[in-house]
């Protein structure tokens, strides 16, 4: 079993974290980001955005925070959050990301916004770009989107300098997306280097419309991996802001429950998210310090047995679901 003496981080953390994929570029694919954002894109605007909805999360009792290479300026802007603020390391959990390289020189339209690579060369290029801009307060560091396609686990050098960075003190984990999220975890659990399993942690998008992986991440809770969730709100698409007529059944039921036990939309889908076993955090999108709030009002919500039934209906059939992903506009 892995060492988790990296996820103790005091009695007043809750079972959120804030993921920075909105905040540190101009453009992303959540519903409504540039209403979020107020159409301000000048980086000292967004730094200062960004620092404000970190102050509402920390207030808030978030303490686990996770950026990417790819995120445009959130690891500059999470790391200078976090010196402005003087919090020590062993008060809040630091991940990233690498494996994706930010290629839209803060244009809202690009075309393309990130270019994925799983190379050696680009592991150890991201590495010390993310070691100047979060140093002694990182303690996560993830493969981006590893995929089987990629072939990125099946790299021996890239295993290898993954387990040199986890021999200095850095845990090590993968995020996934995609249809074979299940797959590539299955191959990822086998990995091990010198007797001890690579991997610490595991990020995966799980969420009322696209389950598939609740398996394979009970497996990996099982093995010992923390278990962290993103994309809880499909980007947007578990919100009110879904107004896409093929969506409409499956808001009025998500209204109506919702309506029941008193709450919201977001936080009925987040405390679905919550009520799974085998998860450690839910990583919250939020872009907005009102979003945080409304985010963390699912830490209130008891789910009955109606409230189960109906929410676990609501699935999609995984291809369908990243299709539609896949057609998010950036804005």
């Amino acid at each position: 079993m892995n060492d988790k003496t990296f996820w103790t981080i005091g009695p007043d953390a809750i079972p959120f974290g804030l993921g920075m994929a909105a905040l540190g570029r101009p453009g992303y694919i959540n519903l409504g980001h540039a209403r979020d954002l107020g159409r301000e894109y000048d980086p000292a605007a967004m730094q200062a955005h960004a620092h404000a909805v970190l102050d509402a999360a920390w207030q808030a009792g978030i303490r686990y925070y996770d950026v990417a290479r790819s995120y445009g300026r959130a690891e500059e802007f999470l790391g200078s959050w976090l010196r402005r603020r003087a919090l020590t390391p062993d008060q809040v959990t630091v991940a990233s990301k690498w494996g994706y390289t930010y290629t839209a020189e803060w244009q809202i339209e690009a075309e393309r916004h990130e270019v994925k690579e799983h190379s050696l060369p680009v592991l150890r290029r991201q590495w010390l770009e993310t070691q100047t801009h979060l140093g002694e307060y990182l303690r996560l560091y993830q493969i981006h989107s590893a995929s089987l396609d990629s072939r990125v686990l099946e790299n021996e050098e890239v295993l290898a300098e993954l387990a040199r960075i986890k021999d200095g003190g850095t845990q090590i984990g993968l995020s996934l997306s995609g249809p074979g999220q299940a797959d590539t975890l299955g191959r990822a659990l086998d990995i091990e280097i010198e007797g001890e399993w690579l991997f610490d942690a595991v990020q995966a998008t799980w969420n009322l419309l696209e389950p598939s992986a609740g398996p394979a991440l009970a497996q990996a809770a099982d093995q010992g991996l923390v278990v962290i969730v993103k994309e809880a709100l499909a980007n947007g698409r578990l919100t009110m802001r879904n107004d896409a007529p093929s969506f409409a059944h499956k808001l009025a039921l998500l209204q109506e429950q919702a309506q029941r036990l008193g709450t919201t939309v977001d936080a009925l889908s987040l405390a679905f998210v919550l009520a799974q076993p085998w998860i450690s955090r839910a990583l919250s999108g939020a872009s907005t310090s009102e979003q945080i709030s409304s985010n963390l009002a699912a830490l209130q919500i008891e789910l009955d047995d109606e409230a189960l039934h109906v929410l676990a209906a609501l699935a999609e059939e995984p291809d369908a679901y990243w299709l539609k992903r896949s057609r998010l506009a950036w804005n």
